[in-house]
């Protein structure tokens, strides 16, 4: 049986396989961080530092704000910003007042905001002044009262306000005084008629978060999850890091609508006292000019993020030496980006190697992190406390040996409540087994090894079957990314009347290469040499870029109904 409850104890160090978790939400866990370190910076945006006790009493006024414009106990409030001051405290003044966080990409296009909005049945959101006319437009038919306008500018010091103004700051236009919205400044001016305490008591297991993924079906879903699902995860996260203390630096670069970017990069940092550099948006050269700037200790990211740094030129003189955890997740590490990547550590006076992460959304984020100077190749990891995994035999529940592939269930104090109004979803993905335990299945194939290292394959339904074999997209990917030639792949299942499906490369090629048949040609003969027959690509496409979904993972999805339109159209 391969069931494992942190069975890596006895070999890789003192991490507890159990912990005990806070009673309250995630606000009290901010609350008591703040209480240990009031002076310590709790987040820099831009230059300008917020202290924790500076940001606890601008949590404190925007809940007494939200409770002046009516927002109740389990009302839900939509949170469409990036990485800012604003998105941070309204997303702890929500919890504060026992609302529901409903969180948004802000680059979310009208019909999908409108979407959020009707799933979520959101009663008010908070948003940027660019994005005022989509969010008009999108609220038409809905159940929102109140939408509130926030500005970069009004996060910013005075001399920062000032060059914002006369660059970026010109190009936005202006929100209509007649406008049915309040600004960020007026909304929190409303407060002052708020009289008392605005905390609204809950507990641990309420409601407190709406993600939105694509589930494990592909559709997109509302994931609700409760306070104890993040705060248990700030206590994995914490617990099986022994390099972390409170001070440190994080780079929070991931997006806070996204369980990576809120749950690791955001809270996990905030209720264990570390600072966090908010990062509104990014280039690869921006994130070098930010490392050699700010010197963090920790950065987490998907997998494009670190291709991307290892093709900007500004990456080329950086020191890695500050570093002491560099993360991956959100998508799969392939192999051979791993090894490019900790060879450019090495190279640049770092002294870690980056640490593969797994989960769904459906748990927070990551619930499966490769140890501290213990990675095996290919392996994505080992459960963190509290955590259980089993690899089942796809569409059953039973448990399959140590080393045999299925599908990866798992289970543990992060695990959702619900995809909102989805019942028959909910049901399908979160299952009862006969051990009595809540089992999430992730879609994910994979297995285990005997020390209960976790090995990713792909998602199931992603699986190429061609002409009655089974094939991988990963594995041909990895295979493609250790040529000489190639930079990053993607590879997906193209239409065939004869095969089912056939195998299409998508090929970045590295700087400097430059696309011709030879070149094409000299990447088939590789192939043939380490790819088997049935899984050879039967094209191999050269593109300058990869298409990206918002979080930066490829856009395979994107690709295939490019080529399925080709399909269509012949």
């Amino acid at each position: 049986m391969s069931t494992v409850r942190a069975p890596w104890l006895k070999s890789y160090g003192d991490v507890p396989a159990t912990l005990n978790y806070p009673e309250g939400t995630m606000k009290d866990a901010l609350e008591s961080a703040a209480w240990q370190y009031p002076d310590y910076t709790a987040y820099e945006f831009m230059g300008k530092r917020t202290s924790y006790e500076e940001a606890m009493q601008e949590i404190g006024a925007c809940a007494r704000a939200l409770r002046a414009i009516g927002i109740r106990e389990n009302d839900r409030v939509t949170i469409c910003l990036p990485n800012c001051p604003q998105a941070v405290t309204m997303f702890y003044a929500v919890n504060m007042v026992g609302a529901v966080a409903n969180m948004v990409h802000p680059l979310s296009s009208e019909g999908e905001i409108r979407f959020y909005l009707e799933d979520s049945g959101s009663v008010a959101a908070i948003t940027l002044d660019q994005f005022h006319d989509k969010f008009q437009s999108a609220r038409k038919g809905t159940k929102l009262k109140h939408l509130i306008i926030a500005s970069v500018k009004d996060a910013l010091s005075p001399v920062m306000k000032l060059g914002y103004a006369v660059t970026q700051g010109r190009k936005i236009p202006s929100v209509p005084k007649d406008a049915d919205a309040l600004l960020w400044k007026d909304f929190l001016k409303r407060g002052h008629a708020f009289k008392g305490d605005p905390t609204v008591r809950r507990a641990a297991k309420d409601p407190a978060v709406i993600l939105y993924s694509g589930g494990t079906t592909g559709t997109t879903k509302g994931i609700l999850l409760t306070n104890l699902n993040f705060n248990a995860l700030g206590a994995q996260l914490v617990s099986s890091n022994k390099c972390f203390t409170s001070g440190v630096i994080m780079l929070s670069i991931m997006p806070m609508f996204h369980g990576f970017g809120l749950g690791v990069g955001v809270h996990t940092m905030l209720i264990n006292g570390a600072q966090c550099i908010l990062v509104p948006r990014f280039t690869p050269d921006s994130i070098a000019g930010l490392i050699k700037k700010y010197r963090p200790n920790f950065m987490a990211g998907v997998p494009t993020l670190y291709e991307a740094i290892l093709r900007s030129p500004a990456s080329r003189d950086l020191d890695m030496s500050c570093f002491k955890g560099i993360f991956s997740g959100g998508d799969s590490l392939s192999v051979e980006l791993k090894k490019r990547f900790d060879k450019f550590l090495r190279e640049h006076n770092g002294t870690i190697e980056i640490r593969e992460g797994y989960g769904t959304t459906e748990c927070v984020t990551a619930s499966c992190v490769t140890p501290e100077f213990s990675s095996r190749e290919g392996s994505i990891g080992i459960p963190l406390p509290d955590m259980y995994y089993k690899v089942v035999r796809v569409g059953t529940e039973d448990e399959l040996p140590y080393g045999e592939e299925g599908e990866i269930c798992l289970a543990g104090p992060t695990v959702m409540v619900e995809y909102v109004n989805q019942p028959k979803e909910t049901a399908d993905t979160l299952k009862r087994h006969a051990d009595g335990m809540t089992w999430v299945h992730t879609g994910d194939l994979g297995f285990m090894d005997e020390d209960g290292f976790l090995y990713f394959r792909q998602r199931i339904k992603r699986m190429i079957v061609t002409s009655g074999y089974n094939v991988y997209p990963s594995q041909v990917e990895n295979i493609l990314d250790a040529n000489e030639y190639v930079h990053m792949s993607c590879v997906i299942g193209v239409p065939d009347p004869l095969k089912v499906q056939k195998v299409k490369a998508f090929v970045m090629l590295k700087p400097g290469v430059i696309p011709s048949d030879k070149v094409r040609n000299e990447i088939y003969e590789y192939c043939t040499k380490h790819i088997a027959r049935y899984a050879m690509p039967y094209d191999i496409e050269f593109r300058q870029i990869l298409p990206k979904t918002l979080v930066g993972k490829v856009a395979y999805r994107e690709l295939e109904q490019e080529e399925l339109q080709k399909t269509v159209s012949m």
